[in-house]
């Protein structure tokens, strides 16, 4: 990770400025608008990286910074959706050999989504696409976890709806 003004950053340095940045916002929306565009900053070779919010069953699109993506993905249908209904983070190191991968960017090679809770409950997913296989490890995975806990729990404490 790497800030363009202070240089090279560890992910414990990428959380705090999330934490500091999410401190004292109340709209669900702000929040995740700009975890997804500080994330996106400090992720290196990236091409997308946002929310998808649980609505009325299904995932739909919410911030996110990249390519303009799919708006809608059933639960259980992708990555996100899998991810989804499992509970779990996914970690795809080829998106071209998972089954029922949604391509909304054909240059997306590689991806990992990891489920967001709020108050208790799952409410979306965090999801973050790259344009090389491989591209995510155990590392990459840990911290946006950890971000997407931070995420929630901030979500929570403010009473935030998304």
């Amino acid at each position: 990770m790497y800030h363009e003004k202070t240089g090279p950053l560890t992910s414990e340095d990428v959380l705090q400025e999330l934490a500091g940045l999410l401190e004292g916002e109340k709209d669900g929306i702000a929040t995740l608008a700009n975890a997804s565009s500080l994330l996106f900053l400090h992720l290196p070779r990236i091409n997308w990286l946002g929310f998808y919010i649980l609505r009325e069953g299904e995932l739909v699109l919410g911030p996110f910074q990249g390519k303009p993506a799919c708006t809608r993905i059933a639960v259980g249908r992708g990555v996100c959706g899998t991810a989804f209904a499992q509970g779990g983070t996914l970690v795809v190191e080829d998106v071209t050999r998972f089954p029922g991968h949604i391509a909304c960017d054909p240059a997306s090679r590689s991806e990992v989504v990891v489920p967001v809770e709020a108050a208790g409950r799952l409410i979306g997913v965090l999801d973050c696409d790259a344009p090389e296989t491989g591209r995510f490890g155990e590392a990459d995975r840990n911290f946006l976890e950890r971000a997407a806990e931070l995420v929630g729990r901030h979500l929570t404490q403010a009473g935030a709806q998304v």
